[in-house]
């Protein structure tokens, strides 16, 4: 998985096992086939799984776009301000989301938890940033 950065440091920290999200499953002939769940019901955790990453994806490529778009808008200064800030709401962000999916730890269902929580926690900052690029606009 490819992991956007800040002059070098990871952006969003936290991997993932790929086995804990994949959409694929083995199929007649030993073929991977890729199943695409229905996220407006998902009916199994690998289904709950599978949304959830698809969320915090998609939340994860949009707070980049704003993150690049309000570090280009920004003086020197602030601009490594905003990235000191960024490196702390990331650390803050992913050690939160690993406390909270702890409440399931060893389950099924804590993959499921931390995603989610990474899902919604970056849809937040992302709306945080659109404020701050908006008022220098």
């Amino acid at each position: 998985m490819n992991q956007p950065r800040i002059r070098g440091i990871a952006l969003f920290s936290l991997s993932l096992a790929a086995t804990l999200i994949s959409p694929q499953v083995l199929a007649d002939g030993g073929r991977l086939l890729a199943q695409q769940p229905d996220c407006a019901n998902p009916q199994t955790t690998l289904a709950m799984r599978v949304c959830a990453d698809q969320r915090y994806q998609a939340a994860d490529r949009r707070l980049n776009r704003v993150y690049q778009q309000l570090r280009a808008s920004l003086s020197s200064s602030r601009r490594q301000r905003l990235i000191t800030a960024q490196r702390a709401w990331i650390q803050y962000r992913d050690t939160t989301c690993r406390f909270n999916a702890s409440q399931y730890e060893g389950g099924s269902f804590e993959p499921v938890e931390q995603l989610s929580c990474l899902a919604e926690a970056t849809q937040q900052r992302t709306r945080e940033l659109e404020t701050a690029l908006n008022s220098r606009r």
